[in-house]
């Protein structure tokens, strides 16, 4: 099983000129790795990157109606994109993504031949009041409820905490929560960290917490930082 690095770009860059060059800048620097790697920008942009495995950051949970502003799965599918992110928890904080929400997208998602980059994780109150496992239990049970096609998902684990702060949580402390994750999905299920990822400690993850994979946020608008970090998953293997 190969380690899945997805690039999340979040709302970068401005620019079709920015989004290309820094695309065709990580296309070049890991051309030869043997880990799957995926972008995931702006849905503006799918449309001109290619090259590499693409992922959107979203969708909705239907496929065609009156949801202005809304994209659905078969669009994203016709495109020739693979992946889909879906739960970020910016999603989630920003625009009231719940785990019924987000269980529907997954269903919508996969019924279209789209593979899930499915997130996860617990805010710093909840870490502190000691819910971790009852927040991360709950997000996996009801987000994958009724899901039959679990081999097209990834299980993102990305404390919300630890997102785009660059306070990243210890190599320790995931290797407890991936363990914990892993008693509620298949065996041989990617489980991805992700949270102010960088060079110096991505390879960290995946050869000492049990990491499948990393899901890459600011890091990875640097192409040679997100060489770095691809190619250290690879050393840890």
């Amino acid at each position: 099983m190969k380690n899945l690095i997805a690039a999340n770009w979040k709302l970068n860059p401005t620019n079709q000129k920015g989004a290309e060059d820094i695309f065709e800048q990580i296309k070049k620097s890991v051309k030869n790795t043997a880990e799957e790697v995926v972008v995931c920008p702006p849905f503006i942009f799918l449309p001109v990157l290619k090259g590499l495995a693409l992922g959107a950051q979203n969708c909705f949970y239907e496929d065609t109606g009156a949801f202005t502003g809304e994209i659905s799965p078969a669009m994203i599918k016709d495109l020739g994109v693979e992946y889909v992110i879906i739960g970020h928890s910016e999603r989630r904080k920003y625009f009231g993504e719940t785990d019924e929400t987000v269980n529907k997208k997954i269903i919508k998602a996969l019924a279209v031949g789209l593979k899930i980059i499915f997130c996860i994780g617990e805010t710093e109150e909840e870490r502190t009041a000691g819910k971790r496992n009852e927040v991360l239990q709950r997000q996996v049970q009801q987000g994958l409820k009724d899901v039959v096609d679990i081999d097209n998902i990834s299980v993102a684990y990305e404390p919300v905490w630890a997102i785009g702060t660059g306070n990243n949580c210890g190599v320790a402390e995931t290797k407890e929560s991936i363990d914990f994750i892993r008693q509620f999905v298949k065996k041989d299920t990617r489980i991805l960290y992700g949270g102010s990822v960088k060079s110096e400690n991505s390879g960290d993850y995946i050869k000492e917490a049990g990491a499948n994979g990393l899901l890459v946020g600011g890091a990875s608008l640097n192409a040679e930082e997100f060489a770095k970090i691809v190619k250290s998953a690879s050393i840890a293997v």
